[in-house]
């Protein structure tokens, strides 16, 4: 009996790694260079390229993301508000840091699409997004800025105390491009409203937000207030074009889809049909069916991470998960509700599957962040 109890008392204890997160992440990569291809191939060949053009592309930064994300998740998350021993600054110090540098670079020499500045030409690169970059930069800041005192979180006083800190990237990004701040401001939310004991305060920065948010939609940047104009008469307004032949696609998919490779509205009627409107393109090729299937794998990931979230063993891992969670959440969100014309059109692809080397490259990053935070979880091996 002693010798059991001794046993019993013996178990090792082994570090926890979610393989079932890393599947889910690795699925929706391959399915969205399945589709990439499928949805770009057509205009790849348009152009006088490869029909693998697209596809050779996100191939490439998805490899190298993977890889990133598997690095990164050896890594122990506290190195990013730990000082390093030479230079003695924090890595999430220099981040910010950067990326406020380069989000001012953006709106001074960043190249001009649709009327707003938010990517910048990297020789021998390619296009680069900042703002994607900064995503990750207000996760790790805001968490290690909520994590320093969470108690002050308990007052309206602590909540601005954050905001001032991300307000200059906010401030920067939201020139441009406001669905990235809509974005950004929910995770700074996301993760003060999980720290903070008292919950009341939120409703008014929810409100302050919206307003401030009308305000730069009416005021300033015509085009925006186009948007709505086209959501609202998406059948008449010059600018619904790309919504209503989404929504066509859709609708013409029927429950069970025309089939994978099959859809008509990809070749030629939806303009870059690989980018943000992606999703109607699954709608029309696997139907319904097919679509409910995406949303309950982009739910599973989610819950995977927030069980990593509510598991893990400091606050500063937790947050880090809350606002990984927050950002895919609502990007999904967002992307979906614009593609089924349920708000205004915006700039958001659809996370892991959509083209762009610089949102899937951000993506795996903190994938990798958030199974660095499983790692530490401990759990019993008998």
């Amino acid at each position: 009996m002693s010798r059991t109890v001794a046993q019993t008392n013996q178990r090792k204890m082994h570090s926890y790694y979610d393989y079932s997160l890393l599947f889910l992440v690795l699925f929706l990569v391959c399915f969205g260079l399945v589709y990439i291809y499928s949805t770009s191939s057509f205009n790849a060949q348009m152009k006088n390229q490869s029909p693998a053009y697209y596809l050779e592309k996100q191939a490439l930064f998805a490899g190298v993301g993977i890889l990133v994300m598997i690095f990164v998740s050896k890594i122990d998350y506290h190195i990013y508000i730990n000082k390093l021993p030479i230079i003695r600054l924090k890595p999430i110090t220099i981040l910010y840091s950067a990326c406020l540098f380069l989000q001012t670079i953006v709106l001074v020499f960043g190249d001009e699409t649709k009327g707003s500045k938010r990517w910048l030409d990297i020789p021998g690169l390619g296009r680069f997004q900042p703002s994607e970059l900064t995503k990750i930069a207000v996760i790790l800041f805001t968490a290690y800025i909520v994590n320093l005192a969470p108690k002050k979180l308990d007052k309206f006083t602590g909540f601005l105390r954050v905001c001032v800190f991300i307000a200059p990237l906010l401030g920067l990004i939201v020139i441009a491009n406001l669905s990235t701040a809509i974005i950004i401001a929910v995770i700074l939310v996301s993760i003060c409203f999980v720290a903070s004991r008292k919950k009341g305060y939120f409703v008014v920065s929810g409100l302050m937000l919206t307003g401030l948010g009308l305000m730069f939609i009416f005021f300033f940047n015509s085009y925006r207030s186009d948007r709505i104009e086209a959501w609202l008469h998406v059948e008449t307004a010059p600018n619904g074009y790309q919504i209503l032949q989404g929504l066509y696609a859709i609708a013409s998919g029927g429950f069970f889809g025309k089939g994978l490779g099959e859809s008509i509205q990809k070749l030629g009627f939806i303009p870059e049909s690989h980018n943000d409107m992606i999703f109607a393109v699954i709608c029309e090729e696997m139907g319904l069916f097919g679509a409910f299937a995406v949303i309950l794998v982009f739910i599973l990931l989610m819950w995977r991470i927030f069980i990593i979230a509510i598991n893990a063993t400091d606050l500063y891992g937790g947050l880090i998960a809350t606002g990984v969670l927050a950002h895919i959440a609502v990007q999904v969100l967002i992307n979906i509700a614009v593609v089924t014309n349920t708000i205004p059109s915006t700039g958001n692809t659809l996370p892991f599957i959509s083209y762009g080397g610089s949102s899937v490259m951000v993506l795996l990053f903190e994938m990798g962040i958030v199974l660095s935070v499983s790692n530490q979880i401990k759990g019993e091996k008998v």
